[in-house]
Formats: structure tokens, C-alpha cells, sequence
């Protein structure tokens, strides 16, 4: 199944309509009533395709994610592998979705792309156990973009405020819930141009792991997100830049960038 979120851009009295929940269909998307997690059935309202604006699948409590878990990738930034999985949280308020635009913040002059596989937790989970299998907690899958000011990042010495601006979590277009991680193809492509490819069977800690792992650390709630790292190849991104994030599986996520009020500043320097 490919469950959506979505906001249609009126209704057929021309009244505005909050964002729903639906299935992806070949040609439309059916509302569903309820939660893709919780209970819930088909709706009997069908929208055409053109008529509505996707949204982030979910409404995550946190967005956990994993750093380093390629090992190309921390080579290529200078960095040793972790012994146990690196984790750090993104805000909620990061979030958009396919199609709404990755702003550059002023106070950076190197914002870079990410592509990631997000898991989407299904129920409750927390402290499991060996014998469980951590994939039955999941919902789903989707794709991500950790979008991060890399100069920030290393001047802070820490992960919150170069990962947290606002729209620098784009995920999407749709979560899918018949997906089998443990071998499927990341890619970034900015402005047409693959700048990252890498298979998940290259993580460090694959993805019933990080689910037990982090469930030992913290509660995760239905909804919530897990990015489980990026392969090598991160680089720039720049204003009027278009730049996609495509996992095997799942389909296309597609961002465009766009200069924040006062510009990105010496971004020229890395054209």
C-alpha cells in the first residue's frame, strides 16, 4: 500500500478542505477515514491527481536519525565509524513536503543534501526485546532529505541548529508499506545530475537494528520517523536548484531551493 497525505485544493463548493489521508491509486487517491497506523477504512471520496497538493506522509512526534551509518560517508567528511549507531534528532518543524521548497538560511554559505531511506514507525515502541522482530513495528517507508548547513555543523560541533531550520527534512511522496530494506538504492540527483547512489545492504546498522536500538533509548511513537543515514556523495545545494532524493521501492521526492531573505552568502564559491 501507498498511503498519502494530502490537501486538496477545495472542495466542489470551492470551501476550503483540512489535510487527509489516502491511498495512492494508479490514477487518483481515495481518502481513507483514519490513520494509515490505527484503524481505519476506505473512504469513498476519490481525487483526481491534479487537484490536490501532496504533503508530508506523516505528522512524526520526533524525526530520530542516524549518522555515519555508511562508512564512505564518514570517510568522505573525515570522520571514524561509531562503535554504536550515532543518533540525533530533527525537529518536526523541519518538515515539508514533495514539491515545497528547501530554503538556504542567510547564516550559512554551505547547505548540502542528504539521501536518505525513513523508516515510518507503525505502533508503540519501546525497550524491545531479542526475540521481537523490530520490522513488525514498522509502518513503512519513505524518502528523506537531511538537508544540512555543513559549515554550521562544523563550527557548532553539534547536529541541532545545522539540521534544524525549517524545511530541512523533505520527505515523501508517499509512505510504502511493501518495501524489504535491507537491499534497495538511495539516490540524490540535483538538477538532473546523480551526485549520490549507494544500496542500504552498505549500512553499518541496518534497519531492524536501529529500530531495537533506538526503541531502548526512547519511546517511538506511531508516525514517527527514523532516517537511517546517507551514502557518500553529498554536496552543495544552491539557489534554483532542483534536487531529488529516489529510493528503489518507493518512487521520486523532488525539492526545489530557493534563497532565504537575504540570500546565501559566498555561495557563488561553490560553483
Amino acid at each position: 500500500m501507498k498511503f498519502c497525505r494530502f490537501l486538496p485544493y477545495s472542495t466542489p463548493a470551492g470551501r476550503a478542505h483540512p489535510p487527509v489521508y489516502g491511498l495512492l491509486e494508479p490514477d487518483a487517491l481515495r481518502q481513507i477515514v483514519g490513520l494509515p497506523w490505527a484503524g481505519w477504512v476506505e473512504g469513498h471520496t476519490i481525487w483526481d491527481l491534479h487537484n490536490v497538493q501532496l504533503l508530508a506522509p506523516c505528522e512524526p512526534s520526533k524525526i530520530v536519525c542516524v549518522g555515519r551509518n555508511y562508512a564512505a560517508h564518514a570517510a568522505e567528511l573525515g570522520n571514524e565509524m561509531p562503535k554504536d549507531p550515532l543518533i540525533f534528532l530533527k525537529p518536526p518543524s523541519s518538515l515539508i513536503g514533495p514539491d515545497q521548497a528547501i530554503v538556504l538560511p542567510s547564516v550559512s554559505s554551505r547547505v548540502e543534501h542528504e539521501a536518505e531511506l525513513a523508516v515510518v514507525i507503525g505502533k508503540r515502541c519501546s525497550q524491545l526485546s531479542d526475540d521481537v522482530d523490530p520490522l513488525s513495528y514498522v509502518l513503512g517507508y519513505t524518502c528523506l532529505n537531511d538537508v544540512t548547513a555543513r559549515d554550521l555543523q562544523r563550527s557548532d560541533g553539534q547536529f541541532t541548529r545545522a539540521k534544524g531550520f525549517d524545511t530541512f527534512c523533505p520527505i515523501g511522496p508517499h509512505i510504502e508499506t511493501q518495501l524489504h530494506p535491507g537491499d534497495v538504492l538511495v539516490e540524490c540527483r540535483v538538477n538532473g545530475h546523480t551526485r549520490q547512489s549507494g544500496s542500504t545492504a552498505l549500512m553499518a546498522y541496518p534497519v531492524a537494528l536501529l529500530v531495537r536500538w533506538i526503541s531502548r533509548v526512547m519511546t517511538l511513537w506511531p508516525g514517527d520517523l527514523i532516517a537511517t543515514g546517507t551514502p557518500a556523495g553529498v554536496g552543495p545545494l544552491l539557489p534554483n536548484d532542483v534536487v531529488e532524493v529516489a529510493v528503489g521501492g518507493i518512487g521520486v521526492l523532488r525539492n526545489a531551493v530557493h534563497a532565504g531573505d537575504s540570500g546565501v552568502a559566498r555561495a557563488d564559491t561553490f560553483r
